[in-house]
């Protein structure tokens, strides 16, 4: 929480505060919304205890929520539901009922987790058969809530069905039902606002073979600063595929045009290319913005057409923006990967990144090269994270002002030998 000496500001002040004091703030006022939510449902825990019918004349905490927060009965079931599960219960028997999750409410109180958080805790937990010994399910809770201070609703459920999978290998029996015979389909869609798609019908050996290279290739990128892979589970599939089809095009074995490996082609005038303005002209796509055509001219595999003010090619593929397979030897010696700082994404997955962009006179040397994941990729292109090459001929890192103002150079040693 904030330093009480801080100065109170007005939400109509917010506008004159720098960007890392927004972020700072917002966070420490996630972390008091979450203890104030963890002190109101201990009190709620409190009136179930004694009685609600005794303390409020409702029937049910759900009833009692509902009315006296002017809740939906959803909001109420669920509020009711997160308190049950955290705290002690009544009994019949006069002892209180123990609580399915009081680890979880342990961390609730800290401000350390929120509601989804800790719903996706009490779902994985209440799922766990009665004969699993307690010892055991204190310890997968534990697992959990240690997960759930750095990671969202999404990871914890999936941690939460390899507990179970682990506490109950048994499990349920499987359905017996064979899919029918598929015939493959597949179909290139431009939709109305101008985004592309695939639409396909796949049979079961090629879906599984192609989910078993995606699965690896679409796992959450590992948190860099604390912060953590944000992209949802469709966006980790959709970056995936796009490595994928660029590994996979690379192929000395896949058919080619005019006997050399697949190329792309795009084209824009010198003076948009220059200032990053207007728009150019990808082939089998249509236009794309200059920024875009920035990024995939440092794919070796695109060859950039220069046009002049008529029209007129002014250059072809220049053979000096194209890196030698000599020059992707050495990048993978130096670099070993991703060169982002806390990325271990691998070199098959990157390609080299100009750092003084190619159209702005940058040399294809390697002290103007670096390796680059095509997240991370886009990052440097479309913030401003920096990179240069350090004096000991190592890339290094600057984080943007309102996440690092000390501007301190980052490395990645994810990649070190040993």
């Amino acid at each position: 929480m904030a330093s009480d000496d801080r100065p109170q500001t007005t939400p109509a002040e917010w506008w004159r505060v720098d960007t890392a004091t927004l972020h700072a703030r917002k966070q420490e006022l996630e972390v008091l919304k979450r203890q104030l939510d963890a002190e109101q449902n201990a009190i709620l825990a409190e009136i179930n205890i004694r009685g609600v019918r005794g303390c409020s004349g409702h029937s049910t905490l759900a009833a009692m929520i509902f009315e006296d927060f002017h809740v939906t009965t959803k909001e109420a079931d669920d509020r009711a539901h997160r308190v049950l599960a955290l705290y002690p219960g009544p009994s019949i028997g006069g002892d209180p009922e123990p609580p399915l999750a009081p680890l979880t409410a342990e961390a609730a109180a800290e401000g350390a987790i929120g509601g989804s958080q800790i719903d996706a805790i009490i779902g994985a937990l209440a799922r766990i058969p009665s004969f699993v010994p307690e010892e055991d399910v204190r310890g997968g809770e534990k697992i959990l809530v240690d997960l759930a201070r750095h990671a969202g609703p999404r990871q914890i459920n999936q941690a939460g069905r390899r507990l179970l999978d682990e506490l109950d290998p048994d499990g349920k029996e499987p359905r017996d039902e064979n899919p029918k015979d598929t015939r493959p389909e597949l179909r290139f869609v431009k939709h109305r606002n101008g985004t592309l798609g695939l639409k396909g019908t796949l049979d079961l050996e090629t879906y599984a073979r192609l989910k078993s290279d995606l699965d690896p290739m679409a796992k959450p990128h590992k948190a860099i600063d604390s912060i953590r892979d944000s992209r949802t589970q469709d966006e980790r599939y959709g970056d995936a595929f796009t490595d994928y089809v660029r590994l996979k095009t690379t192929s000395r074995n896949l058919p080619g045009q005019a006997g050399e490996a697949t190329h792309i082609l795009v084209t824009m005038s010198y003076e948009d290319l220059i200032r990053d303005i207007g728009e150019a002209h990808l082939d089998l796509v249509g236009p794309i913005s200059a920024t875009d055509a920035r990024i995939l001219a440092c794919d070796a595999r695109v060859r950039p057409g220069v046009l002049g003010t008529a029209g007129e090619p002014l250059d072809i593929g220049r053979s000096k923006r194209t890196v030698s397979l000599a020059q992707k030897y050495a990048l993978t010696i130096r670099d070993g990967g991703c060169a982002f700082p806390g990325c271990d994404m691998p070199v098959p997955r990157c390609t080299a990144h100009h750092i003084v962009f190619w159209e702005h006179h940058g040399e294809t040397k390697i002290d103007n090269l670096v390796l680059l994941c095509t997240k991370h990729h886009r990052l440097i292109h479309h913030s401003e994270w920096k990179v240069r090459i350090a004096q000991d001929g190592l890339p290094e890192f600057t984080a943007p002002a309102y996440l690092d103002p000390t501007g301190q150079p980052r490395r990645n040693t994810m990649h070190l030998r040993t």
